[in-house]
């Protein structure tokens, strides 16, 4: 067999063999990556509010400040401040279900509002500041329902839990207008200022206490 034939024979083993290479390449990326991600949503007054808490998380992949709960589609801020279209205001949390439980999502939420509030939430006055958790299935509401039910019998509260437990129906999650985005980093003392001046840590510290 001459150089020329020898050549051509081995030419497809060699293109398998990048092919292969090629392909484990693409499968370790692929492993790399998340393998799934899930969407949490919570009311809990200002999102402004909401956003913060949720960020520090590890395995949070994004907030994003909305409304939900409402009768019209693509309400304005004007429209949900206003009280008359039912929405709340939301955070909608994205996250890796693989680095951070909803479980953990639950806790962080009921330590961030005060859920004896039926009123609205602290400075924050009526139905679009209350709060809710807005399951997206059926796992969602249990563990939902389950922390409720938990935090009732054990955490020393002076009231009663009022927070709503509701099913977050499909495209009824609104993004709010840009500037109410990270308006934490972005206007950082306007919203210090506000916060302080909202009396809620003041009320979280009261509720919570060393939790």
């Amino acid at each position: 067999m001459n150089i020329f034939s020898r050549t051509q024979l081995t030419m497809p083993l060699v293109l398998i063999l990048l092919l292969a290479g090629t392909s484990a390449v693409h499968a370790q990326s692929a492993q790399s990556q998340p393998s799934q991600t899930a969407v949490a949503t919570f009311a809990g007054g200002c999102f402004w509010c909401m956003e913060p808490p949720y960020d520090k998380l590890e395995g949070v992949l994004s907030t994003t400040s909305g409304y939900i709960g409402g009768s019209i589609q693509n309400p304005s801020y004007e429209q949900v401040s206003s009280g008359g279209t039912g929405h709340a205001e939301a955070v909608q949390v994205e996250y890796n279900p693989e680095q951070v439980s909803y479980e953990q999502l639950l806790t962080v939420f009921w330590r961030n509002i005060d859920p004896l509030d039926a009123g609205g939430q602290f400075c924050d006055r009526g139905s679009q500041y209350r709060s809710a958790i807005f399951y997206h299935n059926d796992e969602q509401q249990r563990l939902a329902e389950a922390s409720r039910e938990r935090l009732d019998s054990q955490a020393d509260l002076p009231g009663p839990i009022v927070t709503e437990i509701v099913a977050a129906q499909a495209d009824d999650f609104y993004r709010a207008e840009g500037y109410h985005q990270n308006y934490y980093q972005e206007r950082s003392l306007r919203y210090k200022f506000y916060r302080w001046n909202c009396g809620r840590d003041e009320r979280l510290e009261e509720l919570w206490q060393d939790d």
